[in-house]
C-alpha cells in the first residue's frame, strides 16, 4: 500500500511537471511602454440623464451617447443656477445641458466645476479658431458673419481643456458674458 502511494505521488509529480512545461509562456512585448494615467482636470459636455441624490452622483450623457457617472463633492462649484448648501446639485435638473470639469480619482470622476448651459447659464457659440494663447488666457475665433471675437479663458479652460485645438479648427465654445467681457469656461473641437 505504501509503495502504491509513493508511485501515485511520483506519477502526479511527473504529470504536473509535463503540464507546466507544455503551457505556453506569456507573450513578451518588446519595448512595451506603460501608458501614463491622465492627470489634471478633464472636461466634457452633455446632458444630465439622472441624479442619484443619496450618493451625490449624476449621469451625464455626451453627444456621442457615452454616459459618464460624475460625483459631486463639497468642493464642486455649480454655475448658472440658483443653488443652496442643501442642494448638492445646485439646482440642476435632469435634462440640463452642462459642461463638467472633473478629476479622475481611480475609477471615480469627481466634479470640480459644473456649468449649466443655456437658461441663465453659459451661452454657446461655434466658430473657427484664429488663435489660442494659453499664457495670456485668450481664445480668438471667427464666427459665422466673419466677425472675430476674443474671449478670455478661465484658468481651468486655459490649462485643461481643448488641448487638441489648434488654429483653423472648428470649435464650440461655452462662455459667460461678464459685463461685456466674454469669458470662455469650456471649449472643444466641433464634430
Amino acid at each position: 500500500m505504501l509503495k502504491q502511494m509513493s508511485l501515485l505521488k511520483q506519477v502526479t509529480l511527473v504529470l504536473a511537471s509535463v503540464t507546466l512545461l507544455a503551457a505556453p509562456a506569456p507573450a513578451q512585448v518588446p519595448d512595451q511602454v506603460p501608458i501614463p494615467a491622465v492627470t489634471g482636470t478633464i472636461g466634457l459636455d452633455g446632458t444630465i440623464d439622472k441624479f442619484y441624490g443619496v450618493s451625490h452622483r449624476a449621469l451625464v450623457k455626451t453627444a456621442d451617447g457615452v454616459r459618464h457617472v460624475v460625483h459631486f463633492t463639497g468642493r464642486t462649484s455649480v454655475h448658472g443656477t440658483q443653488h443652496t448648501l442643501d442642494d448638492p446639485f445646485g439646482g440642476l435638473e435632469e435634462g440640463s445641458m452642462v459642461a463638467v470639469h472633473y478629476v479622475a480619482n481611480g475609477n471615480t470622476k469627481e466634479a470640480i466645476e459644473v456649468d449649466r448651459v443655456g437658461d441663465g447659464g453659459l451661452s454657446v457659440v461655434d466658430g473657427t479658431v484664429m488663435d489660442v494663447d494659453r499664457e495670456r488666457k485668450r481664445l480668438t475665433i471667427q464666427i459665422a458673419d466673419e466677425k472675430r471675437v476674443t474671449l478670455r479663458l478661465t484658468d481651468r479652460a486655459a490649462n485643461d481643456v481643448g488641448k487638441d485645438v489648434k488654429a483653423q479648427a472648428r470649435v464650440i465654445v461655452y462662455y459667460a458674458d461678464d459685463g461685456g467681457d466674454l469669458v470662455a469656461h469650456y471649449f472643444r473641437k466641433a464634430k
